[in-house]
């Protein structure tokens, strides 16, 4: 502007004739305004899809929780029936046994505060014994669902049948029953559990789910047991033909849907699953309309805010916008950037340290660690203690499970290395492949030996099946090396080798266990002391 100042009137009466600058600022203000209208609609757009999103994840948490808390009910009772079935096809019905069986039952629904009760039938339907106090012998069950169901069907299996109305106590129930053969193999009676629905009303009303929300459980045939909201109603209603049931199921045993109830016309947000092992089926749904009730009060507030917000834009950016210092919003712009920059800077020096599958510290940041901790150790004289973790068997696992239960078997063991770091200095890293450490700074063969087996211990109590592994478990076998080095005789490197010799002998003596190697004599009598005491 100066410089245009210091022309002669000539020419800049020739230079800028016949061009304005209110046209360009005018065209300048309307893309600003437009582009601000499309963010704030973008943004507005991208938190409902984020709302969605979170509630996907909070309702196929809460269907986890409810397949699990079915499983497990269904599992007591049904572990309760299995020994009932053998006993009675071994000892035989005769007085004196009925008589011990029935004190075993009301044992069993006394222990077990989700049975309703435990019945045994005679092939005709009439009752043998039960975990009644008073037992009634002048009912009689064959036309119930189940008794008709394994009189017709040799399947030795459990059968989970529509909720009924119990004949003793009127109370609703649900039933898991098996089927009893006589020695020929023909149909002998049914051993029968039942469970009090309320078990599941109240285990289903700890959930916040809204007052829209529903949570279900069905059976492998699509019959509904039972449902929150309750509805006496519905309970046996046929949900077969329901989009749950007809659609989605058959493609995949686990999921999450958007589906309109047909039950009420409540659209939710529907996450599904079968319970392995037994022929059931969950579902927990959380209203659309209610998930998204808070964020329609922000978009309207921000929208709104954000026209207005426009609009002064625009009446300001008419009238000012030929003064708008350019050199100000460039380095605005550039001290935004440079913000932005920082932070881009320490989100990728966080994550390149950190593992990605297991949450562990990386190889990058074990041999830095590993060096810096070497270094001190020889200049404070002190030990320093490697354990060395290798999964067993993990290519049979992958080649079993599949690569995704790999991973996860692998997060669940990277939790437990994790948890093997008592200290501050203490650091545990995946070393690569199913290979994991943990660095000891201060820790002699000793201690390092008594960390070792608690990892060892402890992924073995994770109870991962692993048909591939004799134990039919997840193990590991670990290796521990433990020295205090000795400036300019030691090297990093021979920490880590005597560690990979101990994980070597571990595993060449038939795994699951700690081995360790030294080069200090007096740490191997004391790994020995710890191995004998």
């Amino acid at each position: 502007m100066t410089r245009s100042r210091s022309l002669p009137p000539r020419l800049l009466g020739a230079r800028f004739r016949g061009f304005s600058l209110l046209p360009l600022a005018i065209s300048f203000v309307v893309l600003v305004c437009l582009s601000l209208l499309a963010i704030q609609l973008w943004m507005t757009w991208r938190a409902r899809e984020v709302q969605l999103n979170e509630a996907g994840r909070e309702s196929a948490n809460l269907a986890q929780s409810v397949a699990q808390h079915a499983y497990d009910t269904i599992k007591e009772a049904d572990t309760v029936l299995v020994g009932l079935v053998e006993r009675v096809q071994t000892d035989g019905v005769s007085d004196p046994e009925l008589a011990r069986m029935h004190k075993l039952l009301v044992t069993r629904v006394a222990e077990l505060r989700q049975l309703h009760g435990i019945f045994i039938y005679a092939r005709d339907g009439s009752w043998l014994v039960n975990s009644q106090q008073t037992l009634l012998s002048n009912l009689n069950n064959s036309d119930r669902d189940y008794f008709n169901y394994h009189r017709t069907h040799a399947d030795r299996g459990p059968y989970v049948g529509p909720p009924v109305r119990s004949k003793s106590t009127g109370h609703w129930i649900v039933t898991v029953s098996r089927r009893i053969n006589m020695p020929d193999g023909s149909f002998g009676g049914v051993a029968l559990a039942t469970i009090d629905m309320n078990y599941f009303r109240l285990f289903y009303e700890r959930f916040s789910i809204g007052k829209k929300g529903a949570i279900f459980i069905a059976n492998g045939n699509g019959i509904l047991l039972l449902r929150r909201p309750f509805d006496e109603s519905l309970l046996g209603r046929d949900l077969s033909q329901f989009p749950l049931f007809h659609d989605y199921l058959p493609k995949s045993p686990v999921g999450t849907a958007v589906i309109k109830s047909r039950v009420d016309g409540v659209t939710r947000i529907n996450s599904y699953r079968r319970v392995e092992e037994y022929p059931l089926v969950v579902s927990a749904a959380l209203s659309q309309d209610e998930v998204l009730a808070a964020w329609c009060v922000d978009a309207v507030m921000q929208n709104a805010v954000g026209g207005v917000l426009v609009l002064l834009i625009a009446f300001i950016g008419y009238r000012v916008v030929r003064q708008i210092d350019l050199r100000v919003k460039s380095e605005a712009g550039l001290v935004e950037a440079r913000n932005e920059l920082e932070m881009i800077n320490e989100t990728l020096a966080r994550l390149a340290n950190q593992d990605g599958l297991t949450g562990l510290a990386n190889r990058r940041h074990f041999d830095q660690s590993l060096l810096a901790e070497f270094s001190r150790a020889q200049r404070e004289d002190s030990s320093l203690g490697l354990v060395l973790i290798d999964v067993d068997f993990f290519k049979q696992y992958n080649d079993i499970y599949g690569h995704v239960a790999g991973d996860e078997c692998l997060r669940k063991i990277g939790k437990v290395v994790g948890y093997s770091m008592r200290r501050p200095g203490d650091l545990a890293a995946r070393y690569g492949g199913e290979e994991m450490v943990v660095l000891l700074p201060g820790t002699d063969m000793q201690g390092a030996l008594a960390v070792a087996e608690g990892v060892r211990q402890a992924v073995q109590s994770l109870g991962i099946e692993h048909s591939g592994n004799p134990l039919g478990v997840v193990t590991a076998s670990v290796g521990v090396a433990a020295f205090m080095p000795m400036h300019r005789e030691n090297l990093p490197v021979e920490l880590v080798e005597l560690a990979d010799r101990a994980l070597y002998k571990a595993k060449a003596s038939g795994r699951n266990q700690v081995c360790y190697e030294s080069s200090d004599k007096s740490a191997e009598q004391a790994a020995t002391a710890f191995a004998f005491r």
